[in-house]
This record gives structure tokens, C-alpha cells and sequence, in this order.
């Protein structure tokens, strides 16, 4: 079966700061990431992670080597998603307005993006807060309305950067469980960060290790041996 890559980035370099405050957060960094795969990428605390992922996104730019995006959607859908540690929901709008927020912007009027984000709320199981506000919700309910709300703006690519780190134990694991169903569904091409091996594992097509400041890629593993779904 032939693939497409989706996502090509070669010897990517970034510098931040000059003179003595100079540092090299990523170093040559190459990776090509399959449409519809999922890639997740661990090592250490400042290795350069969290870069890659904000290169990716246009938020930063590299200082050296090249990034190329095959995207497709020419029917204003955003090329990316990011969903961030924190769920960063808005507290004045309501879960269904705030998981419909991106096909606001879009200009999609009110009755259309609830109808979309509709069928998001009721996968992650949320359909019956639909009215409730942020505060009104525990943290895992939280950020599942954050990853209902990336969804429903139907990217081409997801970027998450360790979206469930701040989340205990048992929502970690419930949540794991709703992303891998979802993107099951959907097979969004997805680049997952995160500082835990056993998550890289159990949600990865593959697994970038990557190594200390400078992050350099140390190896690429293939996460086969454990067919999906996985549970």
C-alpha cells in the first residue's frame, strides 16, 4: 500500500538567544511523518520536544533546515490542530460553544457548528454537559472537551504536547483510551509529545527518542508488535 508523508522536516536547527545566552534547543532534526500516522515523541526536559511541535504549527520559525506540509484542505479547514498541556477552554462560553469554537472562526454560523460539534461531545461522552460552563467541570472533563474542540475543526494534523501530563492517573488512562478512539475513526495524522514511555507506546504508530539538549533523534521505534485497537 502506498503512503503519502505528510509531514517531511529535514535537519531542522533552532537557536535561541545570542552571544552567551545562545542555545541550541534542536539539532538536525529530520523526520517524516506519514498521512494518518501516529507518532509519538518522548526525552528529557528541554531537549527540544515542544520545538519541533511549534515549528510544526508555524509558531516558530527554524533557524536552519527545511520544513514541507503536504496539506490539501482547500475548504478553509485549518492544516493544524494543537492541543496543549492546559485546555485552555474560554470561561464565559458554554462545552458546546467551546468545542464549536474553530468552526466559529471559520465563519460557519451558530446553528451549523453546534450541529458539527454535536456528534465530538457525545464521543467523548460529554453530550449531557453540553450547556455547562468550564468551571462548572472536573479537569478530565476539561480536557476532553479541549480534544472534542480540536477534532471538530477537522485538521489535517494534530499536534499535542503531553495534553493528558497534568491529568491523574485513572483520567490519563480514560483519556488515552477516548483519543485512540477517536483518531481510530478519524485517522487524523497525529504528533504526540509526552515524557512517559508506557503513553508513547500504547498510542504510537512509532516512537522518536529523542536525546538531551541539543535535542538530536537518537532512534526510531516501531510500535508493531502490539496490533490495534489496542487496549
Amino acid at each position: 500500500m502506498t503512503t503519502t508523508v505528510k509531514i517531511r522536516m529535514e535537519q531542522l536547527t533552532k537557536v535561541f538567544g545570542e552571544g552567551e545566552s545562545r542555545v541550541v534547543a534542536l539539532q538536525e532534526f529530520t523526520l517524516s511523518v506519514d498521512d494518518g500516522e501516529f507518532v509519538s515523541i518522548v526525552g528529557p526536559s528541554g531537549c527540544g520536544k515542544t520545538t519541533v511541535l511549534r515549528i510544526v504549527a508555524g509558531l516558530e520559525a527554524p533557524t536552519e533546515g527545511r520544513l514541507s506540509i503536504e496539506a490539501v484542505a482547500a475548504d478553509g479547514r485549518p492544516v493544524n490542530a494543537m492541543v496543549f498541556q492546559e485546555h485552555g477552554l474560554f470561561p464565559w462560553m458554554n462545552v458546546i460553544d467551546n468545542v464549536a469554537y474553530g468552526l466559529e472562526m471559520r465563519g460557519i454560523g451558530k446553528r451549523e457548528r453546534r450541529q458539527r460539534a454535536e456528534p465530538y461531545l457525545d464521543m467523548i461522552g460529554l453530550g449531557r454537559f453540553r450547556d455547562h460552563y468550564p468551571q462548572q467541570l472536573s479537569g478530565g472533563m476539561r480536557q476532553r472537551v479541549n480534544l472534542a474542540r480540536a477534532f471538530a475543526a477537522d485538521p489535517e494534523i494534530l499536534l499535542m504536547d503531553e495534553p493528558f501530563a497534568a491529568l491523574d492517573a485513572q483520567n490519563k488512562l480514560i483519556m488515552q483510551d477516548e483519543l485512540l478512539r477517536i483518531w481510530e475513526g478519524t485517522r487524523k495524522t497525529v504528533v504526540f509529545i509526552t515524557h512517559a514511555i508506557d503513553e508513547a507506546i500504547s498510542l504510537g504508530d512509532r516512537v522518536v527518542v529523542m536525546t538531551a539538549q541539543p535535542g538530536r533523534i537518537k532512534q526510531i521505534v516501531p510500535v508493531d508488535q502490539f496490533p490495534r485497537p489496542r487496549k
